[in-house]
């Protein structure tokens, strides 16, 4: 049975931080708690395969570090198989996470090979297994998905009754197909139906909308327009930890927050990562100001975070 935990706490509407991979690793997730929290954190999505595997396991958990000052946070886990579903979320819960995600939606080849991500689409009937055992593994975990509208072509008629048709705490639609990818505008038209058909099969399921949310203003006017329980925001995060406050950084600000950014990522994931991960936070970063493309190239050649200090001193030295 899983419970709406965390869940039926918050308050609406709700914002949340998209998880990315390579993105939204514990080292930019700290640097988010500290500047502009969201209502919840959602970990980079690991493989329940990989969870599953002894060996395999132990290169993994460094994606599933996270700190107190970011709860709620919720492990998302991606995978076809249900028995190694139900082990992936046994260990999310034995690792205290307040709730466990399965990604439904990753346009990725090799993970759809794998009957998962946005592979699930094509397969309601294993999607559905696949949320019974999260369930039955989580001990009382609540469970969310995060899917797509479709595969192909718009099926959210067919696929999300399905989904929502489970014992889940919530359902977050990035409202594209799979084909799509990123290429079009979200479509938040058909939030409003999305709504309806929550309505029809369980009031108590949550719904968020995620696709060009571009701060908490646009975020709080689509859950408006459409009846939504909350908004997930992913790119716009990128060069902005401020974004959930809504705060207008300096400068100085800024590439300070980048510095600090950096030194984190090398002190948590350095023995794990590649220092390149960064450099496309710098893109973002460094960003819409005089002299920013000269500064933003001298980093791209940069290979740690006291390189990447000195740079960003002597720049500031000369504004």
């Amino acid at each position: 049975m899983s419970s709406s935990g965390f869940w039926g706490k918050l308050k609406k509407p709700i914002f949340c931080l998209a998880p990315m991979a390579d993105v939204t690793d514990c080292a930019f997730r700290q640097i988010i708690a500290k500047y502009g929290k969201p209502d919840i954190f959602w970990t980079e999505f690991v493989s329940a395969d990989g969870l599953a595997h002894p060996v395999a396991r132990e290169k993994l958990l460094i994606d599933f570090i996270y700190s107190g000052n970011e709860r709620p946070i919720v492990a998302q886990i991606f995978g076809g198989k249900p028995e190694n579903i139900k082990t992936a979320a046994a260990l999310c819960k034995e690792l205290g996470f307040d709730g466990i995600d399965i990604n439904m939606g990753c346009p990725d080849k090799t993970i759809e090979k794998q009957c998962a991500g946005a592979g699930m689409i094509k397969n309601p009937k294993l999607a559905r297994e696949v949320i019974r055992a999260a369930i039955e593994g989580g001990g009382g975990l609540p469970v969310s998905v995060k899917t797509r509208i479709g595969y192909n072509k718009n099926e959210m008629e067919t696929w999300i009754p399905e989904l929502l048709s489970e014992n889940i705490a919530a359902l977050t639609v990035h409202l594209r197909t799979r084909k799509e990818m990123s290429d079009v505008p979200a479509h938040w038209d058909l939030m409003k139906r999305i709504v309806e058909i929550r309505d029809g099969i369980n009031k108590n399921i949550l719904i968020l909308g995620n696709g060009d949310a571009l701060n908490l203003e646009d975020g709080g006017k689509k859950v408006k327009d459409s009846g939504c329980d909350g908004v997930m925001l992913g790119r716009a995060v990128f060069g902005n930890p401020w974004l959930f406050t809504g705060k207008q950084p300096s400068i100085k600000e800024k590439l300070e927050v980048m510095v600090e950014h950096t030194k984190l990522f090398e002190k948590m994931l350095g023995g794990h990562k590649n220092f390149a991960i960064m450099k496309k936070h710098y893109k973002a970063y460094c960003n819409g100001f005089e002299g920013a493309k000269e500064l933003r190239m001298k980093l791209m050649e940069t290979e740690n975070a006291a390189q990447v200090e000195s740079i960003v001193n002597d720049f500031l030295s000369q504004i």
